[in-house]
């Protein structure tokens, strides 16, 4: 029995050693497949957040705005321009000054001498390589232009354009996209030194860098958090703010999967563009670009060393630290920042102790706007939509090349509310009553070289330059005496134009009866002093005799494209037109009688630098030569001896500029037109709410168009003399043939055979020593 006893207890042992291991493979198993289900799970989610990474990252990361620039300057023996203009030529750029240029961007002033290393930059026909050059001058006429390594000649050079603005997707409208080349590098710098120093070295995530930070942080002696960039951008690009242990571990994945899809650059680059710097009311301000122009008024590659440690600086806590609430607190971080930058010698301890006494230079009220130039952007906008689609021009990263001239820009930013807020106090009109809108074109080619939509030109709202519809007054006339101009057979310049009282019966309304500014009559004047005097009576009855019909055909022909319902006080400018309208009209005049769209885009460019399309000068003749030369000369008479003589003041005789100035009804609107031989400009002054002004043309708009032009440089209106043209001594009172030294004599330009046979008694000689005529300076 106790043989069987134990034979069978370890029958037991042994059947309860196999259920056991039974049980442990069941448990092993089930262990196995529930780990291969999680490491699934895992890997699926994994897969998911890959999925989103990717998505969402190329989604963003492919949203190219279209960058939009101004006018490369082009550099040249020969070329007027002094050595300051081209300094705040590239200080606009955003080029730095330093004691020996060496890397792109850089310029050193001396003298009579500039040395600059230009930067690179793709054209349409091609690319520019960086140039380190000599640039020598004569007072303001560029002498040479040298390599600074050989001293070889350097025939034509190109200035990088400056970029002036975009055109956003529709989720980035209110931001100022950068790309990592418009940069500078010491914020690159500060950014790495302050927020991630071992950047292009991890993979995303830094397990030293999180270890380093805490014990710096308990010993107070370091800016740095944990989180590396990779980091912080897929916080604040896919998740929310919440602080939990999957969120953390969301984060970590993420970041290691985006350097695993994506360069340090593009990384770098989007956080650049993302990242959360203040607020504006209901406005977030994100991205570096728009936080430039917010705290600084100034694009993203102009700021300097301590404007950069101090947009770096407020990532930590950007209400904390703003620099308009809490100076103190802003500066003492930015001070910090810079310390930091010493510390991974990313700067000299000179350039710490010269930053650290520098003052925050935060301007004192917000930018209106993103861009500094909204009213020739928005010229730029509504041309582009003529010939591309709109999903296009916000998703393609097109290149965008304009006509502005930002020195010419500047000029009559200036001008326009400087001049208003001397209008309203010498005058004593109510402050900021006043409003206004520029244009200035190139006179030839009709490129538009600026736009100023009103007195703040930062305010994108409404464009009054191109907008603002407005009576014109008597910038209509000069296309009334060009209808009777282009009939030499019946009209001339010598021509007698009756300014006696008229009354025009209107059924169904009020009679018509013009009147003369100085309320007065003239009898019998010549049509050339009736445009130069602006008299209403008689150019209101040349009119009439013309044709209401043949007035208005001309209008449009010289650019006015929309139908006019027409009436009798259109001749003397009842109807409205824009600031933008008049430019094209008075365009066609000073081009020699050459209709040229205006124009505000030079040319299109791929995000790959290919040129996409081309805007070709669009030329038309739609007045002969001889009669626009007629009503050119007729305008210089304007500027020379009629209702804009007051531009003498401010400019030379010898420019022989033509104008014309115009006032409305109850002097509601001011206006003047005028060109030079190189430029054309349009001003208007009123106010919004249509009350008086206060203000003729000669009064307001005139003295902005002066003190703008001032300042430019201009080339006088020289007049080629047609070949159809003679030149024939007139006396102004009879409009006869008379002598040089005759009473009252004047030379006149007729279109051969038009001139008046008649003669006076008057003979040549009779009268001793010839008179020289207005017309005489003009072409002796």
């Amino acid at each position: 029995m106790k043989v069987f006893n134990f034979l069978s207890s370890g029958k037991k042992t042994r059947r309860k050693k196999t259920a056991k291991n039974r049980r442990w493979l069941t448990k092993r198993k089930f262990l196995l497949a529930a780990s291969l289900l999680v490491l699934l799970l895992a890997a699926m989610y994994i897969l998911f957040l890959d999925f989103t990474v990717r998505t969402r990252f190329e989604g963003r990361r492919f949203a190219l705005p279209a960058r939009v620039y101004a006018r490369p300057l082009e550099l040249y023996t020969g070329l007027k321009l002094a050595p300051s203009e081209l300094v705040a030529e590239l200080e606009l750029l955003g080029y730095r000054e330093t004691t020996s240029p060496r890397e792109s961007g850089s310029y050193q002033w001396r003298n009579q001498q500039v040395e600059l290393v230009t930067r690179p930059f793709t054209y349409g026909d091609g690319p520019q390589e960086s140039s380190s050059l000599r640039v020598s001058f004569a007072g303001d006429r560029v002498t040479a232009l040298q390599g600074r390594a050989d001293n070889a000649a350097i025939e034509l050079l190109r200035l990088d354009p400056a970029l002036i603005g975009g055109i956003y997707p529709g989720n980035n409208e209110d931001r100022v996209l950068v790309r990592l080349d418009e940069v500078p590098q010491l914020l690159v710098d500060a950014l790495i030194a302050v927020e991630d120093v071992r950047f292009y070295s991890h993979r995303g995530i830094d397990p030293r860098g999180i270890a380093r930070a805490l014990v710096m942080t308990v010993s107070g002696k370091s800016v740095q958090g944990g989180s590396t960039l990779t980091q912080q951008l897929v916080k604040n690009f896919f998740l929310s703010a919440e602080r939990t242990v999957r969120r953390k571990l969301n984060e970590m994945v993420m970041a290691l999967l985006l350097e695993v899809h994506y360069s340090k650059e593009e990384i770098l680059e989007t956080y650049l563009n993302e990242v959360y710097l203040g607020q504006d009311g209901n406005r977030a301000i994100h991205g570096f670009g728009l936080a430039s122009s917010f705290f600084f008024d100034k694009p993203l590659m102009q700021i300097d060393l301590p404007e950069a440690a101090l947009l770096v600086g407020m990532l930590k806590g950007p209400t904390y630290y703003s620099p308009r609430r809490h100076s103190q607190r802003a500066l003492d971080r930015r001070n910090l920042v810079l310390g930091e930058m010493a510390e991974a010698r990313f700067i000299t301890d000179q350039q710490l102790l010269a930053g650290r006494i520098t003052p925050l230079g935060v301007v004192d009220r917000p930018p209106r706007g993103i861009s500094p130039y909204p009213a020739f952007l928005s010229l730029v906008h509504r041309q582009l939509r003529r010939d591309y689609r709109d999903e296009d021009l916000r998703s393609e990263g097109l290149q965008i090349f304009t006509t502005l001239d930002p020195w010419v820009q500047r000029s009559a930013e200036k001008a326009l509310s400087q001049q208003l807020k001397r209008l309203e106090q010498g005058r004593g009109i109510a402050t900021d009553s006043l409003q206004g809108a520029l244009l200035v074109t190139d006179a030839q080619n009709g490129e538009v070289q600026a736009v100023v939509g009103g007195r703040d030109p930062r305010f994108e709202g409404f464009n009054r330059a191109l907008d603002a519809q407005r009576p014109i007054g008597s910038l209509i006339k000069p296309v009334v005496f060009l209808t009777a101009l282009q009939q030499p057979q019946n009209y001339t310049l010598a021509t007698l134009l009756d300014d006696s009282p008229l009354l025009l019966q209107q059924p169904g309304t009020d009679d018509w009866q013009p009147q003369n500014y100085d309320k007065k009559f003239h009898d019998q004047v010549p049509l050339h002093s009736a445009l130069a005097h602006s008299y209403n009576v008689s150019t209101a009855r040349l009119g009439l005799q013309l044709g209401l019909s043949s007035v208005l055909e001309n209008l449009q022909r010289l650019g006015i494209d929309r139908q006019l319902p027409g009436y009798a006080a259109s001749l003397l400018g009842a109807d409205t037109f824009s600031p933008l309208e008049v430019a094209q009209l008075y365009q066609t005049l000073a081009s020699g009688g050459f209709r040229i769209p205006l124009r505000a885009i030079r040319e299109v460019l791929t995000f790959a630098g290919q040129p996409l399309q081309r805007y070709p000068l669009k030329v038309e003749q739609v007045v002969d030569v001889s009669s626009n030369f007629l009503l050119t000369v007729a305008l210089q008479e304007v500027v020379q001896q009629g209702t804009a003589r007051g531009l003498h003041r401010y400019l030379p005789a010898e420019l022989n500029l033509a104008g014309k100035t115009g006032t409305t009804d109850e002097f509601r609107d001011s206006w003047f037109a005028g060109f030079s031989g190189d430029r054309l400009g349009v001003v208007w002054v009123g106010r919004d709410d249509n009350q008086p002004a206060g203000l003729t043309g000669a009064s307001g708009a005139m003295t902005i168009w002066a003190e703008m032009m001032v300042g430019l440089d201009l080339e006088p209106l020289i007049l080629p003399i047609p070949d159809s043209i003679e030149h024939v001594w007139i006396e102004s009172k009879s409009g006869l043939r008379s002598a040089a030294g005759c009473p009252d004599a004047v030379e006149l330009p007729f279109v051969t055979g038009s001139a008046p046979t008649e003669s006076t008694s008057c003979g040549p000689g009779s009268m001793g020593n010839p008179i020289k005529s207005w017309f005489e300076r003009i072409f002796k």
